[in-house]
């Protein structure tokens, strides 16, 4: 028997964690295993609602390392396609007990599910209904009292407050992928920067501007300062390195923002303003 938590998990935030945590401990009270049911791709991409300005802020893999690094014992992720969108949430909760054993349910205040948009409460009597015991775990809040959601830490990453996404996270909002080349400019005036492609081309980006960030490669961590520009391209200067990467994994961890995105009429303008924030990131390191 198991028992389940079931929904997207993107980001895997404090809001998530909560239910995670209240999953586990029922789970070990009542001798049953652990199971996340997860989907993959988002249903937004499937169901064509609003999927043209969908942002990701986790990949699939991020996803699942985040969920067993909090100990899951079993985690499936669900292929989401036209069909499966079209199941009821009576007819969801019977593949639960069929397929997966589901003998308890663990909802967070705003799950919902099937093709019938049923509330946690609606669900929750209906689970009565076919065996499976409900518990719905109230929602996680920041100290002024936001609630802590998906949607939340995207406005938080879409106005440059990287610091306020880290609150919700439990951990500092991150970009990883792979280096590629770039126009070499920063180069040219002594200050390199690794250009990142992005593994999940969907992940959401923090407002543009430049940021205080951590950089992980090649299993050393070392301080950075990233830019985002206006077309999305994301450079990252690691400070006190000067090995070739091109071709490597890395991961950009935002700590803070430094400034806005600003136009500059030379090289030496560029150069001065980089000095600056370089001081900047070695004060805040």
């Amino acid at each position: 028997m198991a028992v389940a938590a079931t929904g997207f998990f993107d980001g895997v935030h404090l809001g998530h964690r909560k239910v995670i945590e209240t999953l586990l401990r029922i789970a070990s009270g009542r001798g049953e295993q652990s199971l996340i049911l997860s989907f993959w791709p988002h249903p937004r991409t499937v169901l064509r609602n609003g999927a043209r300005d969908l942002r990701l802020l986790s990949s699939r893999e991020e996803k699942m390392d985040l969920l067993r690094a909090l100990g899951v014992e079993r985690i499936e992720v669900l292929p989401f396609s036209a069909d499966f969108a079209s199941l009821s949430a009576s007819e969801y909760l019977d593949m639960l007990v069929k397929d997966y054993s589901v003998s308890a349910l663990v909802l967070g205040y705003d799950n919902r599910f099937g093709s019938d948009h049923l509330d946690t409460e609606q669900i929750a009597s209906l689970s009565r209904s076919v065996g499976i015991e409900p518990f719905i775990v109230e929602p996680a809040k920041l100290g002024g009292g936001c609630i802590i959601s998906s949607t939340e830490v995207r406005k938080a990453l879409g106005k440059g407050d990287v610091q306020t996404a880290a609150a919700m996270l439990g951990r500092s909002y991150s970009l990883e992928g792979v280096v590629v080349s770039g126009n070499m400019m920063g180069r040219t005036i002594g200050f390199p920067t690794a250009n990142l492609k992005l593994r999940e081309p969907l992940k959401c980006l923090p407002l543009v501007g430049a940021y205080v960030s951590r950089v992980q490669v090649d299993g050393r961590e070392f301080a950075g300062m990233t830019n985002i520009d206006h077309n999305g391209k994301i450079e990252t200067h690691i400070l006190d390195f000067g090995e070739d990467i091109y071709g490597f994994d890395i991961k950009v961890d935002f700590l803070s923002r430094l400034r806005d995105e600003i136009h500059f009429d030379s090289f030496e303008q560029l150069r001065l303003q980089l000095e600056k924030d370089l001081r900047a990131v070695r004060c805040s390191h």
